[in-house]
């Protein structure tokens, strides 16, 4: 009984001093009882044991506290219970105010910004439209033939089986193009009564502006949530609008798919941030059902949306595969992404991509390993090893999963890309036309320095990278921790100092990490990093437990770690705020109040005349990009489309690309023909392009592609290694000269097949005689 006694008095001693005295009378009685009956005491203080686990669990520590020690509590510090929950409510409710304010003000300054660009209020329709470069204006193209349907029924089905837009091809634009915005953009114009309040072209950018909104109120969300402080909130959209060239799209191209997508997918991070969070319980059911619908909807809004999340499932396979965040949470998302996938495909017409994606194979690898990753987390040095043999299984079964399903599943779409891929990786060489043009685009080239210099001038940079290594040896550590066989702590405090700890932490930097590998490869990828970077720097800076982390690295003992750090939290990123204020803000204030100009008035031409002489049966031939703009702005049918996802347009548009080539008359002719085309347009743009990169101008790239000219070395591996022959060099071989300039001459043969119609300083146009004469 001495030896029972012992542990119960230091129990019971161990209750009364200091704030748990209030517990010491209960539970010496509790443990007295169950140390006086006798056999069942150790099955009693199991119970009881497993009892204050489930506890712990589900609730927190405030909770555990005894009403009148809570009481005591507050009242020593001048708080009452209700006092606590006004000054949560208000630091929610102004936090709210500030992510819905950001939002909103974002949308009215890129409102206001396109309509100094472009004088927008002040412009005819046409002028108007033209704004709409490349593939942005066909999609919008279709958001008018939806308006101008008699029925939304009737334009839906005119769009599934569309035949007006590219001569002898009949195309479901909805699903070879993703036009489910521009449907859900018409159904609320319509539905809400706008058409006598706000004109249609105003509708649809409004709601892509606001759609620019909810992406910054997403990204503040998500920084706020990570850090516990809206002001890393309003640090993140200071950030992304300081650096707005390299974070977003929106000032090129306002209907491109992605500015309708990544809202949803930033809302998706945020979501999915709260999901992972350890001591967000209360609201883990909110954030999965948001998790659903933004995943969902991000997947409907861009048909590359399946690989993005390829990069997310990567993300949290590494999360889980070191035991960082809860296997059942990260299976819940799993399961959200194959449900996706199945609706996806359901609802897009029975999308094969889809099918053969590699989220698809990756994440049915993943489900069948789940019952082997579930028995190896046993601590032991062969579940250790099991592991690493877990994370093999999982890649291999993913990949031949994939060659399986590429196999039977028949499908045509992205094959370029693979083809893309291995050129610009170096393991294959092509004198292809349509992948050395892609090549040479600057959006899939290597970043540049100024890309790197413009994020260093804003103090982003510096800052990523501080935080990102602190993070990362922080969760290097956790790594290494969890394989010796240590636990993780059920709820990690400020002074522990172990950010690396935080599974919503881990996500982000492995998710920061593969985002920034890929935009080091390709440009264009910057706009889907770049946001993050802000998001995860603001983070940083905001941070007490980033600091703490520091500070016990350096092991100080001059100053008191705890406060420090929460002054640093407060004070750099206050210093960074009035720092940007100062430099940046009043260039945004200037580039809100200077007029610029954006009138192009050979294209207005060339449209007017079109639109005045031309017959309403003409298919109209010449670059892709400039055939958006005619069905644009007249509605007439053209023989290509700028989009590079189908394997017949991109053939199309390398044999309509030949009229800059050195071709004859009459190769050019039976190309023309053979698309039905009765209307030629030259861009002289094009024809006497002049490029700072020699080797990727149009001209080039078709005597590549056909022969006339010899390369040096590779026109695409890189920028300096872009070199070709010029024209008048021994190299080039071809008994022709180039048709553009040939044809501008007017003699035979010529002018045999083509009669010259309408010219201005920009466009030439020639009618596609039906009757040939030869005569000289």
């Amino acid at each position: 009984m001495r030896e029972r006694s012992r542990p119960r008095g230091r129990r019971e001693a161990g209750g009364g001093g200091g704030t748990g005295g209030a517990e010491a009378s209960p539970r010496g009685e509790r443990r007295g009882d169950l140390a006086e009956g006798g056999s069942h005491g150790p099955a009693m203080e199991e119970g009881a044991a497993d009892l204050r686990q489930r506890k712990k669990q589900n609730c927190s520590e405030s909770d555990k506290m005894a009403p009148e020690q809570r009481n005591k509590e507050n009242s020593k510090l001048g708080r009452s219970p209700k006092y606590m929950l006004i000054q949560r409510f208000a630091k929610l409710f102004f936090g709210c105010l500030a992510a819905v304010t950001s939002g909103m003000m974002y949308a009215v300054y890129l409102s206001t910004y396109h309509e100094r660009k472009f004088w927008f209020s002040s412009r005819q329709e046409l002028e108007r439209e033209i704004t709409f470069q490349g593939d942005s204006a066909i999609y919008y193209s279709f958001y008018k033939e939806l308006l101008k349907a008699p029925s939304f029924e009737r334009g839906v089905y005119e769009l599934t089986h569309n035949n007006k837009t590219v001569s002898l091809k009949t195309i479901n634009a909805v699903q070879q193009m993703t036009l489910y915005p521009e449907l859900i953009a018409s159904v609320l114009y319509q539905a809400s009564g706008s058409e006598e309040v706000i004109e249609p072209v105003y509708f649809y950018i409004g709601i892509v502006f606001g759609l620019q909104g909810i992406y910054v109120t997403a990204l503040f969300v998500t920084s706020w949530v990570m850090s516990g402080t809206w002001l890393a909130g309003m640090l993140t959209v200071a950030w992304f609008i300081i650096n707005r060239t390299d974070t977003t799209r929106i000032d090129y191209s306002i209907p491109s798919r992605e500015n309708w997508a990544l809202p949803y997918f930033a809302c998706q991070v945020a979501a999915l941030t709260g999901y992972l969070k350890k001591n967000l319980n209360c609201s883990a059911e909110f954030c999965y059902l948001l998790v659903n619908a933004s995943t969902y909807t991000f997947m409907m809004m861009w048909e590359y949306s399946h690989y993005l999340l390829f990069v997310q499932a990567i993300s949290l396979f590494l999360l889980d595969s070191f035991a960082l965040a809860q296997t059942e949470k990260v299976h819940e998302v799993y399961k959200i992404y194959l449900f996706s996938l199945f609706l996806g495909y359901l609802l897009q017409f029975e999308n094969s991509a889809l099918l053969v994606s590699p989220l698809l194979s990756f994440v049915a690898a993943l489900m069948l390993s789940k019952c082997l990753q579930m028995n190896m987390k046993k601590g032991t040095f062969m579940s250790r090893l099991l592991k690493v043999m877990y994370i093999y299984l999982v890649l291999t079964v993913a990949v031949t999963l994939n060659f399986l399903l590429k196999m039977f599943v028949p499908h045509k779409e992205n094959e370029h890309l693979l083809k893309f891929i291995e050129v610009k990786l170096g393991l294959n060489t092509t004198k292809n036309f349509t992948m050395n043009w892609l090549l040479c685009q600057e959006s899939l080239q290597a970043p540049s320095q100024d890309f790197f210099l413009r994020l260093t001038q804003s103090s982003l940079l510096p800052f990523y990278i501080l935080v990102l290594i602190i993070c990362l040896f922080s969760v290097t550590q956790v790594i290494f921790r969890r394989i010796c066989g240590e636990p993780l702590k059920e709820a990690v405090k400020l002074e522990d100092g172990r950010i690396g700890e935080r599974p919503e932490i881990v996500y982000h930097v492995i998710h920061t990490i593969l985002l920034g590998c890929l935009a080091m490869c390709l440009e264009g990828m910057k706009y889907l990093w770049t946001p993050y970077v802000c998001m995860l720097a603001a983070f940083g800076v905001c941070s007490p437990e980033l600091w703490m982390t520091l500070f016990k690295w350096l092991r100080l003992k001059a100053v008191h770690p705890i406060l420090l750090a929460l002054i640093l939290s407060m004070a750099v990123p206050t210093i960074i705020g009035f720092s940007l204020w100062k430099e940046f803000f009043p260039r945004i204030m200037t580039e809100l109040t200077e007029l610029q100009e954006f009138y192009d008035p050979d294209t207005v031409e060339l449209m007017t005349w079109i639109k005045r002489q031309a017959p309403v049966a003409a298919v109209f031939a010449g670059s892709p990009q400039l055939m958006g703009v005619i069905k644009l702005c007249t509605g007439w049918m053209v023989s290509s489309l700028p989009l590079y996802n189908d394997d017949d347009l991109l053939k199309r548009n390398e044999n309509i690309y030949q009229i800059y080539s050195k071709r004859s008359a009459e190769d050019i002719y039976k190309i023309l023909t053979s698309y039905k085309a009765n209307f030629l347009v030259i861009e002289d743009s094009i024809c006497n392009e002049v490029g700072p990169v020699r080797g990727c101008r149009v001209k080039d790239l078709l005597d590549i592609a056909n022969g006339h000219v010899y390369m040096r070395e590779s026109p695409v591996t890189s920028r300096q290694s872009q070199v070709v022959c010029e024209e008048d060099d021994n190299y080039a071989y071809s008994k022709y000269g180039r048709f553009c300039h040939e044809i501008k001459m007017n003699y035979s043969p010529y002018v045999n097949y083509f009669t010259r119609v309408y010219w201005n300083r920009s466009y030439f146009v020639y009618r596609i005689n039906t009757v040939i004469s030869f005569q000289s």
